[in-house]
């Protein structure tokens, strides 16, 4: 007798993910584990801020003050000489070939011009990434997207600047670098905001300090390429770091994709979708289409800037983070060119001061997810204002190894604060005005480099150019105090609309019972 077999039982159905409610849901849902091609295309793109990075100090080399020597080492008067711009011209002489410096070459030294003439190529180069930044900030938000923008500006840049080789005398020069300068403004955060998005919040830090390493990378290039090249013509400088540029800029052309953000937010869903295809490993959901919605394909170039001054709450932000950032920036991009003044071997002393930025990358790589932005912005700014203070207060005197110690310390502050910032404005805007909004960010920073060239020329001139760093303390601790007023953004998501921001921190909410109360 054969036994009955039991009634089937009835299966369980397979537990089904949540239908993505957001644009952020369904991104984290396709990009939030970092595969290999996600991975290469963030390193291709970070690769920018090498570049980035060589035209930024560039001048450190090219217009520094050339060393120069007594023709009789026993005469007292040459000895003592802060400078030899009093001296007889027979008394002394360079130590390398009159070529090897824009301030040789064109007797800027010590010419009959104003005193901020040797700054004045990188005040104008700082002044067009302020104009530049400006002009351009909003077209990787808007009509250029992320990818067209890097690519494109960091070919302009290029071209000018290997034709900043043949400036012929100190104002055409000054012209030239005026454009390197308003091409490269959008580069280092067009590169930020695309790797970032090209990736899951859970890696979207770590990935933003990759930029920050190559940036290193870069800065740290230059004492290397300076000291091969120092008995050679300062124009080849230029031409060694232009040519590499313009090949990366092709690279990315060909092998890097669009912000799927970027895509989703302008309403090209099928781009986006095949961005995504290309760049993850997660299987998309059918759920697609009904999240992305159609978004708005006529958007104003300033369209992001206009609504980013027309909500209170995001223009408090802006403004908060921008005063910080034009603190720091003098510090960070003032320092390297004043360094050669506290009595040290420019190259080496510009090696120090870019080997701390690899440390200060390295921290914020590994502890950005721990990190408290507000208050570590804070400490930062409070160091580097006492550190920078300790310098001026060193003076001419003191201990060398003493005051080397304390620019290294101040400028290492001053690096980790400029990478923490550059984070923190990223989760501090949506998706709409990021690029924007970090772009003016990165203009406060350039701002504080228009004037530092000219602070560090015009004490240099008078004999005294230590003075700069107590200038370069008083401005960055009073303007990191600013950042008391922003919010904490530490393990909170990204939004793509100014809305949903509203919404998720409650402003609406705050801003109702202020106005009630």
């Amino acid at each position: 007798m054969e036994e009955a077999t039991p009634p089937p039982q009835p299966t369980k159905p397979p537990l089904l993910q949540p239908k993505p409610k957001t644009l952020d849901d369904l991104l984290e849902r396709c990009m939030g584990a970092l595969c290999p091609s996600q991975l290469a295309q963030a390193v291709i793109v970070s690769l920018a801020w090498v570049f980035d990075a060589q035209q930024t100090f560039i001048n450190v080399f090219a217009d520094a003050a050339p060393a120069w020597t007594c023709a009789d080492p026993s005469d007292p008067v040459c000895a003592h000489a802060p400078n030899p711009c009093a001296l007889p011209p027979s008394s002394w002489s360079y130590s390398f070939p009159s070529h090897a410096s824009t301030a040789s070459d064109w007797s800027l030294a010590c010419g009959r011009g104003p005193a901020f003439l040797p700054g004045l190529p990188a005040s104008s180069f700082f002044a067009g990434c302020l104009i530049g930044g400006l002009a351009l900030a909003t077209l990787a938000d808007s009509s250029l997207g992320r990818k067209r923008t890097l690519s494109l500006f960091c070919l302009l840049m290029s071209i000018f600047s290997a034709a900043t080789a043949a400036a012929p005398n100190v104002w055409v020069y000054s012209l030239a670098r005026f454009i390197v300068g308003f091409f490269r403004a959008t580069i280092g955060t067009s590169a930020l905001v695309l790797s970032t998005e090209l990736v899951g919040k859970k890696w979207r830090g770590e990935v933003g300090i990759l930029g920050f390493v190559c940036f290193t990378i870069g800065f740290s290039s230059l004492p290397a390429l300076a000291y091969y090249n120092r008995y050679s013509s300062w124009r080849l400088l230029y031409l060694y770091t232009s040519l590499p540029a313009l090949v990366y800029s092709l690279c990315v052309h060909f092998f890097v994709h669009e912000s799927p953000r970027w895509l989703l937010v302008r309403g090209r869903k099928e781009e986006a979708l095949d961005a995504l295809k290309s760049i993850t490993s997660s299987p998309l959901t059918s759920s697609f289409s009904s999240v992305c919605g159609n978004g708005d394909n006529d958007i104003d170039v300033y369209s992001a800037l206009k609504a980013l001054c027309a909500k209170r709450w995001a223009l408090r932000r802006l403004t908060g983070v921008m005063m910080a950032a034009f603190g720091i920036g003098m510090v960070y991009y003032g320092m390297p060119l004043g360094v050669g003044d506290l009595g040290f071997n420019l190259y080496a002393s510009v090696t120090f001061n870019a080997l701390a930025e690899l440390p200060s990358a390295l921290i914020t790589l590994f502890l950005i997810g721990r990190l408290n932005r507000r208050t570590s912005l804070l400490a930062c700014t409070a160091s580097c204002a006492v550190l920078s203070v300790a310098c001026a207060v060193e003076g001419g005197g003191g201990s060398g190894a003493a005051k080397m110690g304390e620019e290294v310390g101040a400028f290492f502050c001053a690096c980790t604060a400029f990478n923490v910032l550059l984070i923190y404005s990223l989760e501090l805007f949506p998706t709409c005005v990021r690029n924007s909004a970090v772009a003016m960010v990165r203009q406060a920073l350039v701002l504080g480099g228009v004037f530092a060239p000219a602070l560090v020329a015009t004490g240099r001139r008078s004999g005294r150019g230590w003075v700069s760093f107590g200038v370069f303390g008083a401005v960055v601790g009073f303007c990191g105090l600013f950042v008391a007023c922003l919010p904490e953004t530490r393990g909170g998501g990204i939004c793509d609309t100014l809305e949903e921001e509203e919404y998720r921190d409650g402003v609406v909410m705050r801003e109702f019972h202020r106005e009630e109360g």
